[in-house]
């Protein structure tokens, strides 16, 4: 199964151009934070290319500026050439199926670098909220049982 999910955010504007058949494309880079840090380091982050097509595309051209969080599901995809030196090259893309605003409104409008008119913003956020996290504080500790020494465990 090829299946890739990413939150990141947009290292730059995205541009919208078009193939010769003219179907609508974007590609653009995220910066994707690593999960851990190394003690007396600062947090990496990794930045991956990202190809859009057709309305997806123009979805994220139309919403998204550098800055902004996203959250993008789609596939890999491996392709190489040759170039002006004859050498052999390799690619690796992530091909955007669905995209996804990770950032609040506030956020977008309290200093991501948009250019964007404040009506677009505001229509970009007319998706149902989130459903709230179920919240554990009410529990007490008679609904957990003591765990055995690590000895016992079978991993």
């Amino acid at each position: 199964m090829n299946s890739v999910s990413l939150i990141g955010r947009l290292t730059a504007d995205p541009e919208l151009r078009h193939t010769t058949s003219d179907i609508a494309t974007t590609r653009f880079s995220i910066a994707v934070d690593r999960n851990f840090v190394k003690q007396g380091e600062e947090r990496q982050a990794d930045f991956i290319s990202i190809v859009a097509w057709r309305q997806t595309a123009e979805f994220i051209c139309k919403y998204f500026t550098k800055g902004r969080r996203i959250a993008i599901t789609g596939r890999i995809q491996t392709g190489s050439y040759t170039d002006r030196d004859g050498n052999k090259r390799y690619t690796f893309d992530v091909v955007a199926d669905n995209v996804e605003f990770c950032d609040s409104k506030q956020d977008s409008s309290s200093g991501s670098g948009s250019s964007r008119n404040s009506s677009q913003q505001q229509r970009t956020y007319r998706q149902e909220p989130a459903p709230a996290a179920p919240s554990y504080s009410s529990g007490d500790n008679g609904d957990f049982m003591e765990m055995p020494g690590d000895e016992d465990l079978p991993f």
